[in-house]
């Protein structure tokens, strides 16, 4: 057993179960988000008082099941946030995963220990959970690849829910050739265009980005416009990312309260500064906040998905900054949760395949490049990826 020098597994002895003796992962390692079922084991989902009033697993999750029949051996349960309700990485009660990338930055989240688990090398594949960047902005921050799989195409059947219409499971890897090859292992058949292109530079996400972040990812752009052609600038958002933010905030809340509110009422459950506060949010959520959310959700969907229906792909920074200082307080992180969640709405809303590449550094830290595609055009976006970062001379 490889020793977790960088807190990535949850506290306790490691659950740690046999792949298949061949199958097209035979050989590697994979780790799985303290949300996933594995057989046996009481899903701890972040928080002692949901594991102390929730018995042990029937069985194994979907995505465990599919990970062990292609042959990759599960080395332990990774740490999440609280209910997965966080995009810093922070668990008061497990402790907060180092960023192996920048030690003394968030890892992100909430899929926090996967990420950190994958930048490490203590697993070669981890599985997260996406539902308002979970996996894209810990990808992002511990400088690794990342996918945010289409909304429905891979199973979370044994997963625990925060937002059902946008929760997916996605999954790191430092190579984007593997996380390509775990695609072929988890996801449906092709069923979107293929993404042959053009590239799309959403010019709403380049200016919400840093200026020091867009120039850092300026490389690799010019890497993917070698592979697909010159990138055509598009406004996406005449509203504004902030509308975007607001749209995702609301509908999700109400989301997130049907989902885990009757769990909360009845256990009165201890959280964290910031999950706390964002529950109780979703508690008092305004229903006429949350249908104009998802109003704004149907008419971002039509105008997004009839853009990329042909092939295009769509390019811009997967988080606007590098990871918070660990000394960042609760009102730095708040802002740049905002200004991340604006962008990381557009996929979220949409139901869009996104996949985030580690593209560059800023003051030492890492930030990545997203490519976002058609719904079901995964396997198309992973391999642009993978062509991509081989162009651009990244760990392919």
């Amino acid at each position: 057993m490889v020793e977790d020098q960088v807190g990535a597994f949850i506290p306790g002895p490691r659950t740690e179960r046999a792949g298949a003796a061949e199958g097209p992962l035979a050989g590697l390692t994979f780790a799985v988000k303290d949300l996933y079922d594995t057989a046996g084991d009481v899903t701890g989902y972040g928080n002692p008082d949901w594991a102390r009033t929730h018995p042990p697993a029937a069985g194994d999750a979907a995505v465990v099941t599919a990970l062990l029949e292609a042959g990759a051996r599960l080395v332990g349960k990774t740490k999440t946030v609280e209910l997965a309700y966080g995009l810093t990485g922070e668990n008061v009660w497990h402790g907060t995963p180092i960023n192996p990338a920048a030690p003394d930055r968030f890892p992100g989240g909430s899929s926090c220990g996967s990420a950190a688990a994958v930048a490490a090398g203590l697993a070669d594949i981890a599985m997260g959970s996406d539902t308002g960047g979970s996996v894209r902005i810990p990808a992002s921050y511990c400088g690794i690849y990342g996918i945010r799989p289409s909304w429905g195409a891979v199973s979370l059947t044994g997963a625990c829910p925060l937002g059902p219409a946008y929760d997916t499971a996605g999954w790191f890897t430092a190579g984007a050739s593997l996380l390509r090859r775990v695609g072929d292992v988890l996801l449906p058949p092709p069923s979107g265009a293929a993404a042959t292109g053009p590239l799309l530079k959403v010019q709403e996400a380049w200016v919400n980005a840093d200026p020091e972040t867009a120039a850092a990812l300026a490389p690799v752009l010019e890497a993917a416009e070698g592979v697909l052609g010159l990138a055509l600038p598009i406004h996406l958002a005449p509203e504004g990312l902030a509308a975007f933010y607001e749209a995702f905030r609301c509908a999700q809340a109400v989301e997130a309260w049907t989902s885990l509110g009757p769990w909360i009422t009845e256990n009165d459950p201890a959280f964290g500064p910031g999950v706390k506060e964002r529950f109780a949010a979703a508690r008092g959520m305004d229903p006429a906040k949350a249908s104009a959310g998802r109003a704004f959700r149907r008419i971002v969907q039509a105008r997004i998905r009839a853009l990329l229906a042909g092939g295009a792909v769509l390019v811009y920074p997967t988080s606007p900054s590098p990871s918070p200082l660990l000394s960042a307080s609760q009102a730095e992180q708040n802002a740049v949760r905002e200004k991340t969640m604006g962008v990381t709405a557009i996929a979220g809303l949409c139901g869009l395949p996104e996949v985030t590449i580690p593209a560059g550094r800023v003051a030492g830290a890492p930030v990545g490049l997203s490519f976002v595609g058609a719904p079901g055009s995964d396997r198309a976006v992973l391999a642009l990826a993978e062509l991509v970062s081989q162009a651009a001379g990244l760990p392919a």
